[in-house]
């Protein structure tokens, strides 16, 4: 896995307004809500192929058209600049599949 830094949710946050922290762990996350199931999929994909080249990979489920997203780093028991690097390229792409 590429180094990473520990920066905490709260610190995550400052720069996604769109995320929250999660209940009981330090983790952000967020729901994503597309048009359909393609849209969903296709972004999804996208974001599967940047987790595999980072070797950074979320926890996330797809129900139809919604993605539930929850970030951390496992190895540094928390958020970490990877997990800010994540979230920002799916907000970017969540925009363009909406």
């Amino acid at each position: 896995m590429p180094s990473s830094t520990h920066i905490g949710a709260a610190a995550a946050l400052q720069s996604l307004a769109t995320w929250t922290a999660a209940d009981g762990r330090d983790a952000i996350q967020k729901t994503f809500r597309f048009a359909d199931f393609n849209a969903a999929f296709g972004f999804m994909t996208q974001v599967a192929l940047l987790a595999e080249k980072m070797d950074h990979h979320p926890e996330w489920s797809n129900v139809y058209n919604r993605v539930e997203v929850l970030l951390t780093t496992h190895d540094a028991n928390g958020v970490t600049d990877l997990d800010l690097r994540l979230a920002q390229f799916m907000d970017r792409h969540a925009a363009v599949k909406n």
